[in-house]
């Protein structure tokens, strides 16, 4: 009883209120000699309160665990976006939910990009995404804002927080929505090469607008999930759901190739559900097999009416969808491949757009609701079939496990699962490193921070240079 009352009056989404360095952290086991570099994590962190904001809009703030030979150090920043900024001087929010101005925000504050969601690092430079700006770039060791980086000009708008690095080019391919403006049914597609150079950027139309937070890429495709969590300015402009669930509009996939065009996509049609995150994708023969964490109905976001969706249904589960290229069906397939709710899927990014014998995610106690209950690690094989699970004590949280290789050279999976974890009881966070293959064995080390770190999103590995 005494936990599940921590549980019910505490959780980790509240922002914290200062920026820190802690040199030297305490660590509980032994941190692997191999591991050299740092993991980056972003997540919301707003600077101040907004009336009727969303979670996933507040300031982005980044936490980098730095680990050396056995050591371990920790630093936290606010990512000094022209809305952070602009709030600090004003000592007040200036915007609501999704880059809304508030009424009385001066008429020459415009910009209300967040950089809250991800955090990768190409062609040498550290940037931190979200899907509605431009990436902004970051100093790797303070942390400071660099500001937005567009491409030599060759990018504009917006650009999304899951771009795919390819593991043989190391091509960057990316994609936006909103590409036409706000609630526009527009997409951007582009290449970053692997010198940082843009080598290509269009856009096209796509059945309806749409929140497309993720999308899918292999060797020689690339996919476009466009969803029923629909964008409306209609609504918006009426003081109704800007983003709502619209399962009538109907799932579609457009599958594009690499080299080709937009006007050769080939829509393909599934049963209305909602994918925030893709695990992996590969071509197998004239099939294309992607696995997602797939909802039946959309979480977080309502009925174009305000009703809520339905919580039973509002979670994430690992599916399997599977396109037939050979023109006999434009339905794609979707297959549950099992029935435990997790979200932030991983891979192996070495097999990234290829066949993979690995795959984590975070999962969720399914008594809970679907985010803040984040509570443990399912390692899983190509098929989908569990290798391992491991949970955390009753109330603890976590964030979606990175992993790390061993070498360059290592075997597929063979490495490290780094992942932060939220103590209920103590109020603070370790960082958690596990043996990738042996998570059931629960972590070989922790890493011990005084404070915690607020759930975010997504994070990524640095190697030492």
């Amino acid at each position: 009883m005494q936990q599940a009352a921590v549980t019910e009056r505490r959780n980790n989404i509240a922002p914290i209120p200062f920026e820190a360095d802690a040199p030297f952290l305490k660590i509980v086991g032994e941190l692997p000699r191999e591991l050299n570099g740092v993991l980056y994590r972003n997540g919301p962190n707003p600077q101040f309160d907004s009336p009727g904001a969303h979670w996933f809009v507040g300031d982005g703030m980044l936490h980098a665990f730095h680990l050396e030979n056995g050591r371990a150090s920790y630093r936290n920043r606010w990512v000094r976006t022209p809305k952070w900024l602009a709030e600090h001087d004003a000592g007040r929010a200036l915007f609501g939910g999704f880059g809304r101005k508030l009424p009385d925000a001066p008429a020459t504050i415009t910009d209300g990009g967040v950089a809250n969601t991800n955090i990768i690092f190409h062609a040498g430079k550290l940037l931190a995404l979200e899907e509605a700006h431009l990436p902004t770039e970051i100093e790797p060791g303070t942390l400071a804002t660099r500001g937005y980086h567009n491409y030599q000009g060759r990018v504009a708008g917006s650009f999304t927080a899951h771009p795919k690095i390819d593991p043989i080019t190391g091509e960057l391919v990316f994609f936006g929505y909103n590409a036409a403006g706000p609630l526009t049914s527009a997409l951007s597609y582009g290449s970053i090469d692997a010198s940082g150079k843009a080598t290509r950027f269009e856009r096209f139309e796509a059945p309806y607008a749409s929140m497309v937070h993720d999308f899918i890429v292999t060797e020689n495709h690339v996919l476009f999930p466009i969803l029923p969590i629909t964008g409306s300015m209609e609504r918006a402009m009426n003081g109704r759901p800007p983003y709502a669930w619209e399962p009538d509009k109907g799932a579609y996939v457009g599958v594009m190739k690499r080299n080709g065009t937009a006007k050769d996509i080939a829509w393909f049609r599934g049963e209305a559900s909602y994918v925030f995150h893709i695990m992996n994708a590969w071509e197998d023969g004239n099939r294309i097999i992607s696995d997602v964490m797939q909802f039946e109905e959309a979480p977080l976001f309502p009925h174009p009416d305000g009703r809520p969706t339905d919580p039973e249904k509002s979670r994430a589960r690992h599916c399997r969808w599977t396109f037939d290229l050979s023109g006999n069906t434009d339905r794609f397939q979707q297959t549950y491949l099992d029935d435990l709710t997790g979200e932030f899927p991983r891979i192996d990014d070495r097999r990234a757009g290829l066949k993979s014998h690995h795959g984590w995610y975070a999962c969720a106690n399914p008594k809970l609701p679907m985010f803040g209950a984040l509570s443990g690690i399912v390692h899983v094989d190509g098929s989908g079939k569990r290798l391992g699970h491991y949970l955390l004590p009753a109330g603890d949280t976590i964030s979606e496990p990175v992993f790390v290789e061993r070498s360059k050279d290592a075997l597929e999976g063979d490495g490290w699962l780094l992942a932060v974890v939220w103590r209920a009881r103590e109020n603070r966070s370790d960082l958690a490193v596990f043996n990738a293959t042996d998570i059931e064995a629960g972590p070989v080390a922790l890493v011990q921070l005084g404070h915690r770190v607020p759930d975010g999103f997504h994070g990524n590995w640095v190697g030492a240079q």
